[in-house]
């Protein structure tokens, strides 16, 4: 059974306890998938509200390109916790590549996220409701919930949670000035149609070198063999590299209490990377074994202690702990050795727009005529310039806020929101991305489906409760 589509009229009152999901990538599928596992023996409604063709899609599985893979190995990416099998066992049946300790396609990976949702849904009574629409504002209802009116209409819903995953990348910026809308300009590295529309000799500038401009690069250069690519970007420094097999020793060494300072905790790791090397032990192992204590170290932290991690040390943490595929890696070095890929440290200076191409000053005071700019800075956490319809009405009417260091959404630990008045909203939450001020790391799967799964427990035990009692288990939160 294929979950249902269709468009709300003037009101949809909620004659059954009803969640709405705002966005249908990763994060709201998998929480949609845990509520409907969680809610089997209820008459719980799941409502999916998401703009794009297809859920599970979102920004990071949208892609066309084959050869842009997940960064984590297969075994890991099982969209439910407590069946660790279950995505290779998808595509053992599907007859996708089946590697455990091989990185999928991420169109794959979508592909497979699709099917578990249809999947759950199919063997859940067909509680699932997808509405293909922008939303464009949550409004509280006067005797408690939300109206959420979206492109196609509304709906009522007794709790609401925001799965809207990464906002889109700031506007770039040379000398102090926004570049301005140009054809050389792609204001997003994720429009893979607009990478392959330029020339076939192209010169290009990509700004960022993370992951997404790693990926705009193997598009870019894998299509076309005349084509360069320069990456500039303030580190001028690449994710490292995963190892074609696991490290086949695990390194988890607990972190002294006393370690609450960023630079108390950057020394620890620097220091069983050591004793790490010197037992044989790869360096990778130290970086993976610290997974499960990440969130924990995080919120031993406090404020300028975090502010000071974010200033001289997050970069050092992201190049090793978000790591290239290594297949990826191989193919990223063999471009930079031939000459057609650059990785240059320091920004745009300056750009002089000539009609169909582009003048831009690099750091260092090289100067390069080049077919286009690429926008490849990743995701902007500021919710104060984000222009998301529902997050600028949310943050408008004040029951959004960014956290205090302006990485997202002020929430708890657990993603009930804080609003500008500073209460907890128990029907109200965020997950993934939007929770990274308070936890960090809290973008990869193996994290969005943990929250997914603790908020389905809550939520579905609150919505569904009858009458007086409902309330009573809300107003206790």
């Amino acid at each position: 059974m294929a979950p249902q589509t269709r468009s709300s009229g003037p009101s949809d009152a909620p004659a059954r306890p009803t969640i709405s999901i705002v966005g249908g990538g990763a994060s709201g599928t998998l929480t949609a998938a845990h509520l409907l596992r969680v809610s089997r023996d209820t008459d719980l409604r799941v409502v999916l509200h998401e703009s794009g063709p297809a859920p599970a899609r979102g920004l990071a599985y949208s892609t066309t390109d084959t050869r842009h893979l997940l960064n984590v190995r297969t075994r890991d990416m099982s969209g439910l916790a407590d069946e660790p099998g279950h995505l290779v066992a998808w595509a053992e049946r599907t007859g996708a590549p089946a590697d455990p300790v091989g990185f999928l396609p991420r169109a794959t990976y979508a592909r497979y996220l699709g099917d578990l949702l249809r999947d759950l849904d199919a063997h859940t009574g067909g509680r699932l409701e997808v509405r293909r629409e922008e939303v464009r504002d949550v409004a509280p209802r006067d005797g408690g919930g939300y109206a959420v009116q979206g492109t196609r209409g509304r709906t009522d819903a007794d709790a609401v949670v925001l799965a809207y995953g990464n906002l889109p990348s700031a506007t770039l910026r040379a000398g102090g000035d926004e570049l301005p809308a140009a054809p050389w300009h792609l204001p997003s590295a994720w429009d893979v149609e607009a990478l392959r529309a330029l020339p076939a000799d192209a010169r290009v500038v990509l700004v960022g070198s993370g992951l997404t401009a790693v990926d705009a690069a193997i598009t870019l250069l894998g299509d076309e063999p005349a084509r360069e690519v320069v990456m500039v970007s303030r580190s001028g420094r690449l994710p490292l590299d995963h190892l074609p097999q696991p490290c086949s020793t695990s390194w988890v060494r607990p972190v002294p209490e006393e370690a609450r300072t960023a630079d108390a905790l950057a020394a620890h790791v620097r220091e069983q990377v050591e004793r790490a090397r010197r037992s044989g032990v790869c360096w990778r192992s130290v970086v993976d074994g610290l997974r499960g204590w990440n969130q924990r170290l995080w919120l031993r932290l406090d404020h300028d202690e975090r502010r000071r991690f974010l200033a001289h040390h997050a970069r050092d943490w992201e190049v090793a702990r978000h790591r290239m595929a290594p297949g990826v890696a191989a193919t990223i070095a063999e471009h930079r050795r031939t000459g057609r890929l650059r990785l240059l440290g320091g920004g745009l200076t300056s750009v002089a727009d000539l009609g169909a191409t582009v003048r831009v000053g690099l750091a260092g005071g090289e100067e390069l005529e080049v077919d286009a700019v690429v926008n490849c800075t990743g995701p902007c956490p500021d919710l104060d310039r984000a222009t998301l319809p529902v997050v600028a009405a949310l943050r408008d009417r004040g029951l959004l806020a960014a956290d205090p260091l302006g990485l997202g959404v002020d929430c708890r630990t657990d993603g009930r929101v804080v609003g500008r008045d500073g209460v907890a909203r128990d029907d109200l939450l965020v997950v993934g991305p939007p929770r990274k001020g308070v936890l960090w790391e809290t973008t990869a799967v193996p994290e969005i489906r943990a929250q997914a799964a603790e908020l389905a427990v809550r939520l579905v035990a609150e919505v569904t409760a009858t009458g007086a009692e409902g309330e009573r288990a809300l107003a206790r939160r």
